[in-house]
């Protein structure tokens, strides 16, 4: 027969295993919930060229929000992570970050009288753009192909964009490439912030 010593014991090493077990289960719901949102609904990408300066600098750290286009489609402005078209030759897995300046259908032009992008008739202020840069040194003149958007870096000379694209649907990107929007930059921490449109988007009208 046990003593009442042998009893404690055996009660703290059931007690410990039970600990333990809840731990694992915990850690194991913690890498589910974890996996659950970077596959679904957020994402963190990290920036790995100048193309976005100075909106975005090398290595800055991005938020993407995956769920919303799954809700809407993208709107002019707005800044996205995407997986190239395999005609545009990237490397396997790779993903680019970028503006999108125009939507399905819109006509997006380089350049008028004063050097400015237009969309649909209507010049773009960017005021976004990498100090010195002008909107493009190379002229296009495309319409955005259904279901995909035209996107540009915000530092055009270090930017492989629609623009270098145009002989496969004019450089459109489809929407069922877009891994999500990046909302905000979260490091480092003195670069904090969210993303927010530029207000000359506003003024766009829709395309003919």
């Amino acid at each position: 027969m046990p003593t009442q010593n042998d009893s404690d014991k055996g009660s703290t090493k059931r007690s410990a295993r039970s600990r333990l077990k809840e731990l694992l289960i915990l850690a194991v719901v913690g890498v589910l919930v974890a996996v659950g949102v970077r596959t679904f609904l957020l994402q963190t990408f990290f920036i790995p060229s100048g193309s976005m300066e100075q909106t975005l600098l090398i290595d800055d750290k991005v938020l993407v929000d995956k769920i919303s286009y799954r809700l809407e489609r993208p709107a002019r402005g707005e800044i996205v992570v995407f997986r190239p078209p395999s005609s545009w030759k990237a490397g396997s897995g790779q993903e680019y970050i970028k503006r999108v300046v125009g939507v399905a259908g819109d006509h997006v032009v380089c350049c008028d009288d004063s050097k400015r992008i237009t969309v649909n008739g209507r010049a773009l202020n960017e005021d976004y753009l990498f100090p010195g840069e002008t909107p493009s040194e190379r002229p296009f003149d495309a319409t955005v192909a259904a279901g995909s958007v035209f996107v540009l870096g915000d530092h055009r000379g270090q930017s492989a964009d629609s623009r270098f694209h145009l002989d496969s649907d004019s450089g459109s990107v489809p929407v069922d490439n877009i891994v999500g929007r990046a909302f905000a930059t979260y490091w480092p921490p003195s670069r904090m912030r969210m993303l927010s449109v530029p207000d000359t988007f506003a003024d766009v009208p829709a395309p003919r």
